[in-house]
């Protein structure tokens, strides 16, 4: 074997390619990284055909997993469906770099899971594992020795055992009450050797499996949102205006007797680029906005001192509730051109106020 591999290094190492049609400007640019243009490993053609010889070996092998859609697969989905516990995934090596993105997978779509190594299960971390969870096992050639040892002790409690691996006649392979074949026609290395085309399909029939359940058990964007509440799209479906508004004294109103210089300094102090209109029981009336200051100084008939604050007041103004969503103040501004937006209860009375700002921050826009 090591013989064979050095001849097939060997055999690399002096093939020359050529390709008219490969792009000059792609061995331009190996040549301008101050890669030797002698070597063929670095040809521009050589790079392109190896790559894409991958895409096309590692395509056939998922298109394989088309037909193994089958009542294995279904009863897999049951099993995890209704399995009260959760999904332990398990893998050695690149396995077990595949089971851990499937674990992750798993539950971040509604399917409580989590991975155990498997050489570390023999030494504790079995005791991780419950009779009321259910095991998904990877390996390619089911004859993973740290695996098949913890495997006895997960039949003796009576758990589950789904087993993913390209040998159906493999020690896990027999072991398992499902079996998932994730057999391939070829690995992408021209070596045969390193994982290839074999954890792109255990992947992509892991991920198969989580869709599924996803979809079996009406998993929607908003849960998804309450396992991600860091990314965007937890903000978007978690934010509340109620977490991001200003309220109490932080909240600019006046009473609609006042003059428009007593609005700008309300307006001034509490930053907002507007203040609220509002009457004795703190219902809104109107909202005096910095864009209403300009065409008031631009005015000559308007005396700041003396005009009152509702004669350039837009009445009836743009409202929103605590309740809503972050995002929909910011759709809300978008729609009617407006950077700021007061929020009101049932009867209509000011308790709070936001801003474009106030989204920025919260990286709602």
């Amino acid at each position: 074997m090591v013989l064979k591999i050095l001849h097939q290094r060997r055999k690399y190492a002096f093939l020359t390619f050529t390709d008219p049609q490969t792009p000059p400007s792609m061995n331009a640019q190996i040549h301008a990284a101050g890669r030797s243009p002698g070597n063929p490993l670095l040809d521009a053609s050589a790079l392109v055909k190896s790559a894409q010889a991958v895409i096309a070996t590692e395509a056939l092998a998922i298109q394989a997993l088309h037909d193994r859609i089958d009542a294995n697969f279904l009863r897999a989905c049951q099993l995890m469906f209704e399995c009260p516990g959760r999904v332990v995934v398990s893998g050695m090596g690149k396995s077990g770099h595949i089971a851990r993105k499937i674990a992750a997978t798993l539950a971040s779509t509604g399917t409580p899971a989590f991975f155990v190594h498997p050489a570390e299960a023999s030494h504790g971390d079995l005791g991780m594992i419950t009779q009321k969870d259910v095991v998904l096992a990877l390996s390619n050639s089911g004859e993973t020795d740290e695996l098949l040892a913890i495997l006895p002790l997960i039949k003796r409690q009576g758990i589950p055992l789904i087993a993913m691996s390209g040998n159906n006649g493999s020690s896990l392979a027999r072991l398992a009450d499902v079996h998932l074949d994730t057999s391939v026609p070829a690995e992408a290395c021209p070596l045969g050797l390193a994982p290839t085309s074999s954890t792109t399909a255990a992947l992509v029939m892991g991920d198969a499996l989580a869709i599924a359940l996803l979809e079996a058990r009406g998993f929607t964007d908003e849960d998804f949102a309450r396992s991600h509440p860091a990314g965007s799209l937890g903000r978007q479906l978690l934010l509340k205006i109620s977490d991001i508004m200003h309220t109490g004294a932080q909240v600019p109103a006046v009473r609609p007797d006042v003059t428009l210089t007593e609005a700008l300094v309300e307006m001034t102090r509490k930053g907002l680029g507007m203040t609220a209109i509002t009457d004795t029981d703190g219902r809104l009336v109107g909202v005096f906005t910095d864009g209403d200051l300009r065409r008031a100084v631009d005015d000559d008939d308007i005396d700041l001192r003396t005009t009152p604050v509702t004669r350039l007041m837009t009445a009836q103004p743009k409202a929103i509730s605590a309740d809503k969503l972050a995002v929909e103040a910011a759709q809300l501004m978008e729609a009617h051109k407006i950077h700021a937006l007061l929020v009101v209860d049932a009867d209509n009375r000011v308790v709070g106020a936001l801003n474009i700002h106030d989204l920025l921050r919260a990286r709602v826009v």
